[in-house]
């Protein structure tokens, strides 16, 4: 697959303006000379990335069925225990923003080869551990290794896929993101019922070794490499060391909240704020003076739909991670069920979600923003029944009884996830695709991450102040779901409003402009655009394809 031209290095003003590639390069058929971001094996390098990508996603939520059996086989405390699930979710959002710019500027390719060996040695390794202290090491690893691979995910189907295409590859990567959240605790119940016995809990790592290695086998063919020659650009260490300083200082608290982080590391919350601040206004130095920034801070203040994406993914993520260990504690502690049990009650939303997010691919570039509000109502709808139905009916029937509205709520988030990573991203330039693609995810970890704390925060609070009404504590921490979902629409809404207002109308590729000051912009990038695909057509015609590199 052909990767990054090579042509003179346009002004970065020019290519935040104007890179948006028309829908007419798509070529008729895979065995046409490919031009740009149109290589005949593009389906299938999807496919591979999108394996890994699901492993990575997984294993946020796959350990925490198996807490209880790993504390008891390794003999440590709670609290200790509780990083081998923080601990991974919180180098995964740290390595998100940096990975995504080391794979703009040294290659995708190499730096998801480069993650994804870490990921199968660290998966490996913690496995294998002797020690609860050896094993929260390992997961930090592999968490950093996880963020490593996460944004190269996002940045290749900017690059590999154009037009109408790449609305259906992120239909396939938000179906990936919403599966895997959801599926972890029913696949978790599944090893541990398969593995039963003391150390049953370490195949829930062993398992993506043999997955890894062949995904390895197969990225090496199909995942196309840089261009020979191509220039690779700096990496702005001043500005790597300020974000994961001020990102670790947020989550720190934030992933220790069940241990008592919040009101032990309440500090770390100013802190990590001055410190993402001065991130902030030195990214807008180094731009000022023609360098190579982390995070281009015009993605936000310039790129059409980027900013409302950014915060729309954030909000929602708020309340869609948290609800996975609400569910878990009514399930489980409340009505006494088994990890197998919880995660299969919890599977119509999976199931709904997983579905409409491939639809929502195709239907992305007819509808735009209107898809998320859509999406949107469906949660608060079905988030809202769900909760009803918990506090009111009667526990032996809960199971069933929410079936139908936890459907309804995974539509709605199947058609939120995958449609606001494509509006997100469709006018950012694919020189940036990393690094933004990576900034969107580090925020949804942010969302989570609060989420996550917040939820079960209020589920305990409300068991507490009830005597143990375990539905009533349940539909409240519904009830921020619902809030955040609410949030969400809010904002989808008057972007959808602002795309009208603009006459973005829905069916073009990169949107529908970014108003009249871009439209000359948008002719040159085009220009160019045909002027590559036609110079790669020549080159295939003599036998001169570039090879990969």
């Amino acid at each position: 697959m052909p990767a990054e031209t090579q042509h003179p290095e346009p002004s970065r003003e020019d290519v935040l303006a104007a890179e948006s590639p028309p829908a007419h390069q798509d070529p008729p058929a895979d065995s046409a000379p490919a031009p740009e971001g149109q290589d005949p094996r593009r389906w299938h390098a999807l496919w591979v990335t999108l394996v890994v990508g699901f492993m990575t996603l997984l294993d946020v939520s796959i350990v925490s069925v198996a807490l209880p059996s790993l504390r008891s086989d390794l003999g440590t405390s709670p609290a200790t225990v509780q990083w081998v699930v923080s601990g991974y979710a919180l180098t995964f959002g740290l390595a998100l923003v940096p990975a995504g710019r080391l794979g703009d500027a040294y290659g995708r390719r190499r730096m998801f080869l480069i993650g994804l060996v870490a990921f199968v040695l660290c998966s490996a390794a913690a496995g294998a551990a002797p020690s609860a202290e050896l094993l929260v090491a390992a997961r930090l690893a592999q968490g950093l290794a996880a963020g490593c691979l996460a944004p190269q995910n996002s940045a290749l189907i900017q690059q590999l896929f154009r037009g109408a295409e790449r609305g259906r590859a992120f239909g396939f990567f938000g179906a990936t993101v919403g599966i895997s959240t959801a599926i972890g605790p029913v696949l978790g119940g599944v090893l541990l019922a398969l593995a039963s016995g003391p150390g049953g809990w370490r195949w829930i790592f062993y398992v993506n070794v043999p997955i890894g290695v062949l995904a390895f086998v197969l990225a090496v063919r199909l995942i196309p490499r840089r261009p020979p020659g191509e220039e690779h650009g700096r990496i702005d260490v001043p500005g790597v060391l300020l974000l994961g300083a001020g990102a670790f200082t947020v989550l720190l608290p934030l992933v220790q909240a069940e241990s008592g982080g919040l009101a032990r590391l309440w500090w770390c919350f100013p802190i990590g704020i001055v410190l993402l601040v001065a991130f902030v206004r030195w990214q807008q130095r180094v731009v000022r003076g023609g360098g190579e920034p982390v995070f281009d801070p015009r993605l936000v203040t310039s790129t059409r739909g980027y900013a409302p994406g950014v915060a729309l993914g954030t909000v929602y993520f708020l309340g869609f991670s948290g609800i996975w260990l609400t569910f878990a504690l009514f399930f489980q502690t409340g009505l006494g069920w088994s990890p197998l049990q919880s995660g299969l009650a919890v599977t119509p939303f999976a199931v709904g979600s997983a579905s409409a997010a491939v639809v929502a691919g195709r239907l992305v570039e007819r509808f735009g923003r209107a898809l998320t509000v859509a999406g949107l109502t469906g949660v608060v709808l079905g988030l809202s029944g769900t909760a009803i139905v918990i506090a009111t009916v009667p526990p032996e029937v809960t199971g069933w009884a929410i079936a139908p509205t936890l459907l309804l709520g995974g539509i709605g988030g199947g058609f939120v996830i995958s449609p606001n990573i494509t509006l997100a991203l469709r006018d950012v330039p694919v020189a940036m695709a990393g690094s933004a693609g990576g900034a969107l995810q580090t925020f949804q970890r942010f969302g989570g991450a609060i989420g996550t704390a917040a939820l079960p925060a209020l589920f305990y609070l409300v068991l507490g102040a009830t005597d143990d009404r375990y539905p009533l504590a349940a539909a409240a921490a519904l009830g921020v779901a619902v809030a955040a979902s609410l949030a969400a629409l809010v904002i989808g809404a008057f972007d959808w409003r602002h795309d009208r207002r603009e006459g973005r109308a829905p069916g073009r590729e990169g949107g529908q402009g970014k108003g009249r000051a871009h439209d000359e912009a948008d002719h040159e990038a085009d220009h160019e655009a045909d002027h590559e695909a036609d110079h790669e057509a020549h080159r295939h015609s003599h036998g001169h394809a570039a090879r990969p590199g």
